[in-house]
């Protein structure tokens, strides 16, 4: 799916990021738990590689549990990164984060001295929520709806660590198709940047497919259609999202389910496995490496033409 929502203040945040990096002794990075890959940014990953890093997988009550811990797993394996997965739920679990990240930095920063920590993370992963319970006072604004935060901003918490808290921030162009829709489900987007039955479409068929007992469920049903759309009419009739002519209304039933989605009422679902994530990869390299030899060929093609 093409996304075209990138503010002006994103391109800023992350001008601002690369000059704040050298005063910075760790990062840490809020992820989606349902959708850690889909919500990593490759820029941040890309000029933060030299740091040690803290993943902290957000919202871990709404993702399913199994899933999450395979994503710990694989994020251990990495150099100088830490994994942990938290919910806004559990204030207690937030504030012990401290004792983490100074455990994690032991022999690396002078005793004396503060942690310096850059949080970054994108739109709507509950970053500006993790920053007040941190720092037990309402101090980043904090929203139910991706961009609300568009400055940098310092945190001197008091305990012996500062955090830098930059705005959430996408990146220009999403190379995979998968991680847009899954980006959309999860509401890290703006619902005007979206097509909300074509992301439905998305999570119907991905839920039907990985987690049918949760679907007959939670809509009562002994068996399922075949395919995302039948699913969506049947659902839509029974919530009685219908339009003229008694026909579902597909807008309609289509915000129910991405509602539904979002809070955890189908269940608690993860929408991606590092397995599936590192076959998304070679294949977007793969894609990114066609492009380029593509545009490369078409260079040199018209400077041939040129010459004549």
């Amino acid at each position: 799916m093409s996304i075209n929502w990138f503010p002006g203040h994103m391109n800023k945040a992350i001008r601002e990021i690369k000059e704040i990096l050298p005063k910075v002794d760790l990062v840490i990075e809020v992820l989606d738990a349902r959708l850690p890959y889909s919500s990593s940014n490759p820029v941040i990953e890309q000029f933060c590689a030299d740091k040690p890093s803290l993943k902290l997988l957000t919202k871990s009550d709404l993702a399913d549990p199994a899933i999450t811990q395979q994503w710990l797993a694989y994020f251990r394996q990495q150099s100088q990164t830490q994994a942990l997965a938290i919910t806004t739920q559990k204030p207690e679990q937030i504030r012990g984060l401290i004792n983490d990240i100074k455990t994690m930095l032991a022999g690396k920063i002078n005793k004396l001295g503060n942690i310096t920590a850059l949080i970054t993370g994108i739109p709507n992963v509950g970053k500006s929520t993790l920053i007040n319970t941190l720092a037990g006072k309402q101090i980043a604004k904090a929203a139910n709806e991706p961009a609300v935060t568009q400055g940098q901003q310092r945190i001197d918490l008091r305990n012996g660590l500062i955090l830098i808290d930059s705005p959430g921030i996408l990146w220009p162009k999403i190379d995979n198709p998968n991680s847009g829709y899954r980006l959309a489900l999860a509401g890290s987007i703006k619902n005007t940047a979206m097509n909300h039955e074509d992301v439905a479409c998305f999570g119907a068929d991905f839920f039907l497919k990985n987690y049918p007992e949760l679907m007959k469920q939670r809509f009562k049903l002994s068996t399922l259609p075949a395919t995302e759309i039948e699913f969506l009419e049947i659902i839509g009739k029974q919530r009685g999202s219908l339009g003229g002519g008694g026909y579902v209304d597909f807008h309609k039933i289509s915000t129910i389910l991405l509602l539904e989605f979002r809070s955890a009422i189908l269940g608690q679902i993860s929408l991606e496995t590092p397995e599936v994530a590192e076959a998304e990869k070679i294949i977007v390299a793969e894609k990114i490496a066609e492009k380029a030899a593509q545009k490369e060929l078409e260079a040199q093609q018209k400077k041939k033409r040129k010459r004549r």
